[in-house]
């Protein structure tokens, strides 16, 4: 089977502790993990910075490596901590994410939608705030999963351990979040 992994820089792997984007190595990436645990392939479609696409040239390129990936077994998407960080209202991101799911044209079951880990206090977090707006998104993204028939799986519920920005998933954190995703697969919990 193929997973196509379709997020941001949680994805990427990216380290906070580098300067220019780098990735923590393949065995502390949550997508690398994941793969060895399932048996399956899987394709790391993270970058670093990703919103929720709603531009004509980030959907083409969506479309595009859709069309280049095929056969894709499954989806898994993560994405809108950064629509939160460039300061866009909860709302409007479940609103985003709804429009960019309607348009997918792969059968519903083989979308997961992933509520990413609730942001902490950190260095690109500085209030509350944002971490009550993080925790709102998945609360948003399970109604709408609910509502299109697309499985839901609630990584907020998971206590993945971040890095000092408050945003990146530590080499533990990923290890933790494959764990749980993987769980999550085969056990639909």
């Amino acid at each position: 089977m193929k997973i196509l992994c379709f997020s941001d820089s949680n994805t990427y792997g990216y380290d906070p502790r580098s300067f220019f984007g780098s990735q923590y190595p393949a065995q502390h990436r949550w997508v690398d993990l994941l793969a060895g645990q399932l048996g399956w392939k899987a394709v790391n479609a993270g970058e670093n910075g990703r919103e929720v696409p709603t531009r004509e040239g980030d959907l083409l390129r969506f479309d595009l490596m859709m069309t280049n990936q095929q056969p894709v077994d499954l989806l898994l998407i993560m994405l809108g901590s950064n629509d939160l960080l460039q300061d866009n209202g909860v709302a409007d991101v479940v609103k985003r994410m709804e429009s960019f799911l309607q348009r997918i044209e792969l059968d519903k079951s083989k979308i997961v939608l992933i509520g990413p880990p609730p942001m902490q206090l950190g260095e690109w977090v500085p209030n509350q705030s944002l971490i009550d707006a993080s925790k709102e998104l998945n609360h948003g993204y399970k109604s709408l999963a609910e509502r299109l028939g697309i499985p839901f799986a609630d990584a907020g519920a998971w206590d993945i351990p971040m890095t000092f920005d408050g945003v990146h998933f530590t080499e533990d954190g990923h290890k933790a979040f494959a764990e749980r995703l993987y769980d999550y697969l085969n056990k639909g919990e």
